[in-house]
């Protein structure tokens, strides 16, 4: 593990006031018995997911409304206590954990739905509500998320729109920022701003849900979410096929944008590395072999028959005209819940722990044209040799976005120097972004400049300024600090 030490990362705490018994003793008042200061239950809240960065915080606090969030931040930052907002933590970027001793304010007990309505299929829910848990009380009512993530189990809908998170449905449903219609956030001084809009459209001055969106909870914590969701699809295939080159992948994509359309819900890809791991690491079998790369399609409509027709021909076209090699189908409902199972959740959404069986993780989440997507992996497997243990690149080719991945046994510092900044060099170089859909957090908020002019990052800082003037609310994440 990496501990997060000023020695380490070159970080100082900054003047904040720390927290003392006479704060703990307000917060109880707040909220009697959800205020946390037994070391061992905090230890779990101080780590990130990939035990890859760690805080020291000595408290958490769990409110269960806005109003307490309310509160809590007034006091805050009238006694200049930094505040970290968190979720599921379930984060990939150092950006839900402290990084000293921040307050940690949990949202896990904010977790309950407030209203839906089946006519315009908008959900309001509070911040702490679990994506899986949102998914499933949707499906009951013929709906679903616009979001999946591997992490679903475990992530908060507001730490969701807080990182912007991407996830499988992009390609279908777009991202947050457009199906997210209005939000109710808590700015650092404790007022609350309230944009919890259930309107499609609203023309009305500047769109300041959109300032939160992505904002790594630097502006505001986001207490509530009003979300448009689709309806759920009553006919879902799946195809996981084996392409002999990234070529092929590439063409595949185009072929099957051209014959699937509006059906088409995923196209992911991986490498045989990362099939590899998820069947070394995790015990499970791929049903295809031998093939350098593997996608995984889906396919979601209203009509079983006419889908299932159009991805039929779509398959003879790929296998005649040699783009695919090996593949298999699921398209009856039997079938489909267990392939979708198997194929989906088990060998693409299990890359991300499978990979953490390996060894030290240095994880890396780029945007790029698609059409260079792979060179990446190839350059950077090129670049390290034997000096990593696996290099391996995955990800949701139809929206450009490659996960790039390299393993060793251990965290060191001359592979790191090796890694960065070439990875963020070369994605400047080809017109790319450091981020996709992972945020900056606290590991990547110096390397911002390789994907935003030096004037953006200004504005940005003085948005932070604005809206936080004291800096308390996940501070060191994010921006770089103002020079």
């Amino acid at each position: 593990e990496v501990s997060l030490t000023g020695e380490r990362y070159g970080v100082r705490r900054l003047p904040f006031s720390a927290p003392c018994r006479s704060d703990v003793a307000f917060f109880e008042r707040v909220m009697p018995g959800r205020v946390v200061t037994d070391p061992a239950e905090l230890e779990p809240f101080n780590v990130d997911w990939l035990r890859s960065v760690r805080g020291c915080s000595q408290l958490m606090l769990k409110p269960q409304t806005t109003a307490e969030v309310s509160q809590v931040l007034r006091y805050c930052y009238e006694r200049n206590l930094a505040v970290n907002p968190q979720g599921g933590n379930t984060g990939l970027v150092g950006g839900s954990v402290p990084v000293f001793d921040e307050i940690i304010l949990s949202t896990v007990l904010m977790n309950r739905i407030i209203s839906f309505d089946k006519v315009s299929g908008i959900l309001v829910c509070q911040a702490g509500c679990i994506l899986e848990k949102i998914n499933e009380y949707l499906e009951e009512q013929g709906f679903i998320m616009p979001l999946d993530l591997g992490a679903k189990g475990s992530c908060h809908i507001g730490g969701n729109v807080a990182t912007n998170a991407g996830g499988l449905r992009l390609l279908r449903y777009g991202s947050l920022r457009g199906t997210v219609l209005g939000l109710e956030v808590v700015l650092a001084d404790g007022s609350v701003l309230d944009c919890l809009a259930s309107l499609r459209k609203d023309n009305t001055g500047y769109d300041l849900k959109q300032l939160f969106i992505g904002s790594e909870g630097t502006l505001g914590v986001i207490t509530a979410v009003s979300i448009l969701c689709p309806q759920k699809p009553k006919a879902v295939n799946l195809a996981f096929l084996g392409c002999q080159s990234f070529t092929k992948v590439l063409e595949t994509f185009t072929t099957c944008r051209a014959m699937l359309g509006e059906i088409l819900s995923a196209y992911e890809f991986m490498d045989e590395k990362c099939v590899e791991l998820v069947e070394r690491h995790l015990k499970l079998s791929s049903p295809v072999t031998g093939s350098p790369f593997c996608v995984l399609i889906e396919t979601s409509g209203s009509n079983s028959t006419h889908d299932e027709e159009k991805l039929n021909n779509f398959l003879e076209q790929a296998m005649t005209s040699g783009l695919v090699t090996d593949g298999t189908v699921a398209t009856d409902d039997k079938k489909i819940k267990a392939s979708h199972c198997f194929l989906l959740c088990n060998l693409r959404e299990r890359i991300t722990e499978a990979l953490t069986h390996d060894g030290y993780v240095y994880k890396y989440d780029i945007s790029l044209p698609v059409g260079r997507l792979y060179d990446l992996v190839t350059d950077t497997r090129a670049r390290l040799g034997q000096s990593a243990k696996n290099v391996v690149g995955y990800g949701h080719l139809g929206d450009g976005n490659l996960h790039l991945n390299i393993t060793a046994e251990s965290y060191s510092h001359s592979l790191l120097e090796a890694i960065e900044p070439f990875v963020y060099e070369w994605t400047a170089r080809h017109h790319g972004s450091i981020s996709a859909e992972h945020g900056l957090g606290f590991k990547k908020k110096q390397f911002i400049q390789y994907s935003k002019p030096h004037e953006a990052v200004c504005l940005m800082q003085r948005f932070k300024a604005m809206l936080d003037p004291k800096g308390i609310l996940n501070p060191y994440k994010m921006l770089p600090s103002p020079s």
